[in-house]
């Protein structure tokens, strides 16, 4: 049976992976809720838990329904006064104990929300569907498998797995084929790492797909990412970030994707703004000098040296010759856009590049810039 998390109070390591959750959701959900073409909002919770720890800090369910109504309900008077998009929850809790706890503190917080509500009626009450399921057949679900389909729905899937076996090669492929579907899931790297030869990592996973760096342990997750990232079709536009959390000697992490640039930004904002030196890690990643110490600088770190070395050399080599190719390339390094654009401000003040066109700073919504394009002197 898995570890229960929620018969005590949450480690700081889940506390930290449960506040990623809350905020990637919070720039995720009012891009879609305001989208005019989108008709539903379907919120996936895989593997729910019971909603609250053994001191009643919210878990990811709760957490989930908290941020969809908003700062004072802003969200709640959008839907209120709109009527659409209609919003769905899909909250699943394998073990059945587990689920029944989950519905009972999801009904005590409607209830509550409720009782201090100037609204008549709320948008999510008929729309909040507790399960307890087998995952796999969850995700070959007919039903689930004709919403993540659909164009006109936004889809938010968020799969928090104990361990490793639930997300293989199956699973991330559909998700990634899923048009408007966002989606963040946990695995425990460090385990695979350990008992990669293992029929229990092998029945999953590719072995030899799989190199470790046995000599950068805390990197264990980075190469668990590129092993998703490879699954990847080479002709597919896709964003792939991870976030390494280490417990301990172990380490574990988040792996975020998104089919869309606006996507990725989004993830990459909550993840700079956890740790400003890489945007990847709670564990200095690339062992950079650290925030309070003597040589620590705020406007650079390693990993903003490492991509800016790279765009610099594909732009002299003629192999990025636009703003689009630049912002979307630093983008898939993991690194928040404005990057490129220094980089290009740096490069025509030493005379080394012109433009033509009109050079613009856009470095957020890249998806909307204007395209100019980068020429050698």
């Amino acid at each position: 049976m898995a570890k229960n998390i929620n018969s005590s109070e949450y480690t700081e390591e889940t506390m930290l992976k449960l506040d990623i959750f809350r905020k990637c959701f919070r720039e995720w959900y009012p891009v879609f809720l305001h989208a005019p073409h989108i008709t539903h909002l379907f919120i996936y919770d895989m593997f729910a838990g019971s909603g609250k720890d053994a001191v009643g800090n919210y878990g990811s369910p709760l957490i989930l329904l908290q941020e969809a109504r908003g700062e004072n309900k802003q969200h709640c008077k959008h839907l209120y006064n709109v009527g659409k998009p209609i919003v769905v929850f899909g909250f699943n809790e394998k073990i059945r104990n587990k689920s029944i706890e989950l519905q009972e503190n999801i009904k005590a917080e409607q209830s509550a929300c409720q009782e201090h509500c100037e609204y008549s009626s709320c948008p999510f009450i008929n729309n909040i569907h507790v399960g307890a399921y087998d995952f796999q057949e969850l995700i070959q679900n007919e039903q689930v498998n004709n919403v993540l389909s659909n164009r006109s729905y936004g889809k938010f899937v968020l799969l928090d797995q104990y361990g490793f076996k639930q997300i293989n090669d199956e699973v991330f492929l559909k998700l990634i084929n899923s048009p408007k579907t966002d989606f963040i899931f946990f695995i425990a790297s460090s385990f695979i790492r350990r008992f990669k030869t293992l029929n229990a990592v092998t029945t999953y996973f590719h072995d030899n797909s799989i190199i470790f760096d046995e000599s950068k342990p805390k990197e264990c997750h980075r190469t668990i990412t590129d092993y998703f990232r490879n699954l990847i079709p080479t002709d597919k536009e896709y964003y792939l970030h991870s976030f390494t959390i280490q417990k301990g000697s172990n380490y574990y992490g988040l792996i975020f994707g998104s089919n869309h640039t606006l996507g990725m930004e989004k993830f990459l904002k909550v993840c700079w703004s956890e740790d400003p030196l890489a945007g990847e890690s709670n564990c200095n990643i690339y062992n950079d000098y650290e925030i309070g110490s003597l040589f620590y600088n705020p406007t650079s770190s390693n990993k903003k040296q490492d991509v800016s070395n790279i765009v610099k050399s594909k732009i002299l080599n003629k192999e990025i010759t636009s703003n689009i190719e630049g912002l979307k390339f630093v983008l898939s390094l993991g690194c928040e856009p404005k990057l490129f654009v220094d980089i290009v401000k740096e490069l025509i003040a030493q005379n080394i590049v012109k433009i033509d066109g009109v050079f613009n700073r856009t470095s957020s919504n890249i998806h909307r810039a204007s395209e100019y394009h980068i020429v050698l002197k």
